[in-house]
């Protein structure tokens, strides 16, 4: 009865294990192209797809916006197909458009995906970006002159006489609309949005609007480190009365030597334009404390350095 008992036991277990080699043996996976050679600045599709019994746990390969020379432009729709010929198996493609506009030839790694089981990698794919060939051998023609058509004003005028009307009263409507607003009065509103600011409440504007941008949260890093101190350099020029804008870091603190600033307020300026060197030149990427760092830093160099208004101590230095 006990040897019966074992015999069961172990042809239960052949099939069990003969169960799971069967479901390992149908997870297949696999990276291919649509095309393996393609002119620079061309796409193709990127196909990275498993095949595997339905409801088998698997993990994707998580890919980057690059890979070497090769640029990922944009994911496709993942795509899932049941066999035909065995209900029991799907094939899952998460599908991609990639491209590159650097030609050579390039190899796209292996991919890992992650079952139960255990890692499965896919092959490697060589693709080729060739140059676009330019025909040297066909020689240039000049341009035909244009063939001369009896056509005058008034001719042009029959065709397009709704134009005619329609940019004459549109022509009548600008001269009301531009009429009414001169003549009408000026609210409270306007009259403090006319009037003259500083060269530092400019600069402060100037930052508080680059701020509400949000450059560098949505990747313009050096676009924001650009518009920065492009500002700054503007209020320095008008400020100190120096070519800020077609100067180095270097040459405006030698331009700012005998400016009367302080050491606090060199110290904020370094900051600031060192860092967009960096980011400029260097292709530095900063932290968000850096990048917040510098624009607190602006407003500050420019309150320290602002021109204070003398005040009017008497009647008689009013303006007459």
């Amino acid at each position: 009865m006990k040897q019966y008992f074992k015999v069961i036991l172990l042809f239960i277990s052949l099939l069990t294990g003969f169960g799971f080699k069967a479901n390992a043996q149908y997870v297949k996976v696999e990276s291919q192209a649509d095309r393996l050679s393609m002119p620079i600045g061309d796409q193709t599709i990127l196909h990275v797809s498993a095949s595997l019994p339905l409801k088998t746990d698997i993990t994707f390969p998580e890919i980057a916006d690059s890979i070497g020379k090769i640029k990922i432009v944009k994911s496709l729709k993942t795509d899932t197909v049941v066999d035909k010929n065995n209900p029991n198996l799907e094939t899952i493609s998460h599908n991609y458009t990639i491209t590159s506009f650097d030609t050579g030839v390039y190899v796209l790694p292996q991919f890992t995906f992650h079952t139960k089981a255990g890692d499965i990698k896919t092959g490697t794919i060589t693709l080729q970006i060739k140059s676009v060939p330019v025909d040297t051998t066909k020689a240039f023609y000049d341009i035909k002159e244009p063939i001369a058509v009896s056509y005058n004003l008034w001719d042009w005028l029959k065709d397009h006489w709704v134009i005619v009307v329609i940019v004459l009263a549109i022509i009548l409507i600008a001269l009301g609309i531009f009429y009414y607003i001169k003549n009408k009065p000026k609210t409270v509103e306007q009259v403090e949005a006319a009037r003259v600011y500083t060269i530092d409440e400019i600069a402060i504007i100037k930052l508080n609007e680059l701020n509400d941008k949000k450059l560098w949260q949505q990747g313009d890093i050096k676009l924001y480190h650009i518009e920065l101190t492009e500002i700054l350099r503007g209020y320095l020029e008008k400020r100190y009365q120096i070519q800020a804008h077609e100067q180095t870091t270097d040459e405006i603190f030698a331009a700012l030597k005998n400016k009367g600033l302080t050491k606090e307020s060199s110290n904020i300026l370094l900051q600031i334009l060192q860092l967009a060197d960096l980011v400029k030149f260097a292709k530095q990427q900063p932290t968000a404390y850096e990048n917040e760092q510098s624009m607190e830093n602006a407003i500050i160099f420019i309150q320290q350095t602002r021109v204070i208004p003398q005040p009017i101590q008497n009647k008689e230095e009013l303006p007459k």
